[in-house]
């Protein structure tokens, strides 16, 4: 009598990715990052769309409404927006030549677009300011104007996308690029059909990154602003407002409005993200 071998386990017996139980290790890690974010994220969010709707929707209705509150919204939405496509060209060829070009320099450009990080956003305004101020010593005068909050939102959102293409550009194997020279294509036809693909999804993750930032950027643009009513006044600083003047359901309903606005365009951008990700 002969034993038969058990069947041999093939990929449809297999459990599905994520369907095994936890062990008690990775059980107790997902229970305090979940901990960790719901004090530092879920939480207090909840509480800012407690307080927006503390006077029932009537109230947070009206509040959302008010023409200045809907001229800041406008006019964060649509710089954020700008920001994050032009930060998506120029952060694109900034990373280009830090990866790809041998250069004088090339250190000092490498710690120049890490400088947002480390400089506090109002030194940042500090210095747009006495650039570009009514002052200024090269005649540009940006102050109280709409392409001085987009001058200070560049500033800001600049390393973004920088930072997320280089680390791509830098795992991305030659081959193919030299193999499309070789059969005749230019680099702009090399770039649009090889490099890019590869790069979008990196892109994306940037410009989703300086979208976030510029929504709710305040110390930059507080001073170059002028925060002119219906003109250069961004939603952070309509927020900082409303908390001077006591309306406090005012200021959460605008951020109710900013959380929500913001939460689109990134889960819009994700979805183009995973897009492009399966595309290439």
């Amino acid at each position: 009598m002969s034993l038969l071998a058990p069947p041999a386990r093939t990929r449809a017996h297999e459990a599905e990715p994520g369907t095994e139980p936890l062990r008690p290790g990775p059980a107790a890690g997902l229970g305090l990052a979940v901990l960790w974010l719901s004090v530092l994220v879920l939480l207090p969010l909840a509480a800012v769309v407690v307080k927006a709707t503390g006077a029932g929707w009537a109230g947070f209705a009206r509040a959302v409404t008010d023409r200045e509150e809907f001229a800041a919204l406008r006019l964060t939405v649509l710089s954020a927006l700008a920001v994050s496509a032009v930060n998506a060209v120029f952060g694109t060829l900034i990373a280009w030549v830090l990866v790809r070009d041998r250069f004088a320099g090339q250190r000092v450009l490498e710690v120049l677009v890490d400088l947002p990080f480390a400089l506090p956003t109002i030194v940042a305004g500090l210095v747009l300011l006495s650039l570009y101020g009514p002052d200024s010593p090269i005649g540009l005068h940006a102050y109280a104007t709409r392409p001085g909050v987009l001058l200070a939102l560049l500033f800001v959102t600049l390393p973004f996308v920088v930072r997320s293409v280089q680390p791509v550009l830098l795992a991305l194997e030659t081959d193919a690029e030299e193999a499309a020279r070789s059969l005749g294509a230019g680099p702009v036809s090399t770039f649009r059909r090889i490099v890019l693909p590869a790069l979008l999804p990196a892109i994306l993750s940037g410009a989703a990154l300086a979208f976030g930032r510029a929504m709710g950027e305040y110390g930059s643009v507080v001073l170059i602003s002028g925060q002119v009513q219906y003109r250069t006044e961004v939603a952070s600083l309509y927020v900082y407002k409303q908390v001077q003047d006591d309306d406090l359901a005012g200021a959460a309903s605008t951020a109710v409005v900013l959380l929500a606005v913001s939460l689109l365009v990134l889960a819009g951008l994700g979805l183009l993200r995973r897009w492009a990700a399966r595309r290439g």
